[in-house]
């Protein structure tokens, strides 16, 4: 899968209030397509929120200060299905009644059969799972599942993807193949995307944002031998 488009996405000293009281300090964050925000934090410090209130979905007693920009547009009074962002949760969420492509058609906009059955094809190859296009999803392995649960959120053709720990929910081994999955897939559709965690092993570019702490950590800082 690829895409040629160039997505941004900005947050202007974004805050999230509950009741005058603010969960983190003011983020300001650009990405450019292909980017990955990772960010972490302990329990109760406001991730997701920060996610709820960037997709759209903030609890009524929160309020959102600061600006939300995707391709340069203010969208802080869109409903989240106006925003074009993608979801991935720690569950799949796959429609059991379908099968893989029944799951995979349904993040595309309609149009001609056939071309839509050949994005289907070509999104199945991408992740290893070739002519598994009839097959049920309660036959796939937790892995498979959540590589076509990832493909069906990426054929929507997001500005932005937006991750709620995907991979805590996958034993060890899975998770190192599909964490390597997710990011190849967000690069080569070119699409940012941020990626809430515990897990420093999900950080590809060895850093990431403390949102309790209002800054970039990076990680393996030891000086490197010549």
């Amino acid at each position: 899968m690829s895409e040629a488009s160039k997505n941004d996405f900005n947050l202007v000293k974004l805050q999230v209030m509950y009741q005058e009281r603010a969960l983190f300090a003011p983020l300001s964050i650009s990405l450019n397509g292909g980017e990955l925000l990772v960010v972490m934090g302990p329990s109760g410090c406001g991730k997701s929120s920060l996610l709820g209130a960037i997709a759209g979905t903030l609890a009524p007693e929160l309020t959102l200060h600061g600006d939300v920009l995707l391709d340069g547009c203010r969208v802080n009074d869109q409903a989240i299905e106006q925003r074009s962002i993608g979801l991935q949760y720690q569950q799949d969420l796959l429609f059991p009644h379908l099968s893989v492509a029944g799951n995979l058609l349904f993040g595309l906009a309609r149009g001609d059969k056939k071309a839509r059955m050949e994005k289907v094809s070509q999104a199945l190859i991408s992740a290893d799972m070739q002519d598994f296009e009839n097959r049920d999803v309660a036959t796939l392995s937790g892995g498979q599942r959540a590589r076509v649960s990832l493909l069906r959120t990426l054929l929507a053709k997001p500005k932005l993807v937006l991750l709620d720990e995907p991979f805590s929910r996958l034993d060890t081994d899975l998770r190192q193949d599909f964490r390597h999955f997710v990011f190849a897939q967000i690069q080569q559709m070119n699409v940012p995307a941020v990626l809430v965690t515990h897990d420093q092993q999900d950080c590809p570019n060895d850093e990431y944002y403390d949102l309790s702490k209002a800054c970039m950590i990076a990680l393996n800082t030891e000086p490197k031998a010549n």
